[in-house]
């Protein structure tokens, strides 16, 4: 794999280089070249351009064509991708090869709604102002698209951005984590390799914030893009130029409703699973389990043993179940929030301490207090909380206490407590039975509240990214 990556930005210069390194012990993967103000405007002018002159608009068949060919070359490509996205990220390989596996089927569900795009018939003829008239809505790209990523999942959040704005005929200039910029710049790679014009998909990570902010605020920006902590987010949001439309994803803290009669066994392992997972750092990790009285604890106690069975260490390693935290200053504030929480009352079934500098055990805390910093806030960490109740709108009055909202989750074999905890949770989603962290790439998937604005997902991201043009014809034949 190559050790260097190169601006790509077309026609522009690297104003310096920054060094990837894993996250699991230090290691060096490769360098890359980052832009300054120049590069970025560099950038923004080539898309602009590209946008404006609609006679270079890459047709559908042309779109497809290029993602049909990228999706075959990742394919023949996947376990160099896959070992990439996890010496990068940290996510062990095994869930590594399934990112992998899910941003070739997201390339794929690009392709699909291309040939799925149409408008629709506005009704005429219906009175007086109306007659012999005919209108109808076509569908065209927004603009410039401006993504800027996040670091957990470096190759298919990168699908999510670049693939859905190729679809829709937009060009699209993308800022990926610093952290993990090479599986993004990979993909750009194989994409112009498929036939993308090189200035149809740029890729860029600034030399500074300034350069960054620059980037988003312009007033060439069509759509933005945005996945990452809601402190960023909203600021950026703030600096969009009018006009601009925006997605943005940040974290929630996902509540799990658990009744007595939930299938023990099975909700074990899901919960498990999904909070220990990438060491929790996915933004509907679950966090926080309300467990009914009778049952809270075993329920505690049952997810920690299966948490002492993971094993944690190098993310590259087949049998490796829970792999580093991105930065070292995250596994320290991980600890001093579980601290926090045991000093304030909550009691500690199983972890709490740093493994390494990057490692943290899959810690279960059981009924930490509400002021527990970790009652409030996402931990973004291998760590599960299970709060009991005796009545269950209580457990839910709790869950939406917080001012973020994404998805949740409920367990119990009784249909009227499950509809009751859809009705009255906090979320975009519920999921019955299954975990906060189920996702399939075409399904809606939105942050409420403080957790985002706009709706992700394949095709309502490729939705967002055109405009809906109507013509009305006037003819005295209709």
């Amino acid at each position: 794999m190559s050790d260097h990556f190169k601006l790509l930005v077309p026609g522009a210069t690297a104003a310096g280089t920054v060094n990837v390194t894993a996250p699991y012990d230090g290691a060096h993967i490769a360098s890359i070249e980052t832009g300054d103000s120049s590069a970025v405007e560099t950038a923004l002018n080539t898309a602009h351009n590209l946008f404006t002159n609609k006679k270079n608009w890459l047709s559908a068949e042309q779109r497809i064509n290029i993602l049909e060919k990228t999706a075959g070359i990742m394919l023949s490509r996947f376990d160099e991708l896959a070992i990439e996205a996890a010496r990068e990220g940290g996510k062990p390989l095994t869930d590594s090869k399934v990112e992998v596996t899910r941003a070739i089927d997201g390339i794929k569900n690009c392709v699909d709604v291309i040939r799925s795009e149409h408008g629709e018939e506005i009704p005429m003829s219906r009175n007086a102002a109306s007659m012999n008239r005919l209108a109808f809505t076509t569908r065209e790209p927004i603009g410039v698209v401006v993504a800027v990523s996040a670091f957990n999942h470096p190759l298919n959040l990168a699908v999510h951005q670049v693939g859905p704005a190729i679809a829709a005929g937009c060009p699209v200039i993308i800022k990926p984590a610093e952290d993990t910029p090479l599986s993004c710049f990979r993909l750009i790679n194989i994409l112009h390799e498929a036939g993308l014009p090189e200035a149809w998909c740029q890729g860029i990570v600034t030399t500074d914030h300034d350069a960054a902010s620059q980037l988003v605020s312009d007033n060439r920006v069509g759509f933005f893009s945005f996945i990452g902590s809601a402190r960023v987010g909203w600021m950026l949001r703030s600096r969009l130029a009018d006009g601009t439309r925006c997605a943005l994803e940040h974290g929630g803290v996902a509540p799990v409703i658990v009744s007595h009669d939930a299938d023990m066994d099975d909700t074990v392992a899901l919960l498990s699973k999904a909070g220990f997972y990438h060491a929790g750092q996915v933004c509907v990790s679950v966090q926080r389990v309300y467990a009914e009285k009778s049952i809270a604890r075993e329920l505690a106690e049952r997810i920690a043993e299966a948490g002492n069975k993971m094993k944690i260490g190098d993310p590259t390693l087949a049998d490796t179940d829970i792999g580093p935290l991105i930065r070292h200053a995250e596994t320290e504030r991980i600890d001093e929030w579980v601290q926090d929480a045991v000093t304030k009352g909550a009691e500690l079934i199983s972890g709490g301490k740093k493994i390494s500098d990057s490692c943290y055990q899959a810690t279960v805390l059981f009924n930490p207090p509400a002021d527990a910093i970790i009652s409030q806030n996402e931990i973004f960490g291998p760590v599960i909380c299970v709060y009991e109740y005796e009545n269950i709108d209580e457990a839910i009055t709790q869950a939406n206490s917080l001012d973020v909202a994404f998805q949740a989750a409920v367990f119990s074999k009784n249909i009227d407590t499950c509809m009751h905890a859809f009705k009255q949770l906090d979320a975009s989603a519920v999921m019955v039975n299954d975990h906060t962290a189920f996702r399939v790439d075409w399904m809606p998937f939105a942050g409420l509240k403080h957790s985002g604005h706009g709706v992700g997902g394949i095709p309502h991201t490729f939705k967002d990214m055109q405009i809906e043009k109507m013509m009305v014809i006037r003819s005295p034949s209709l």
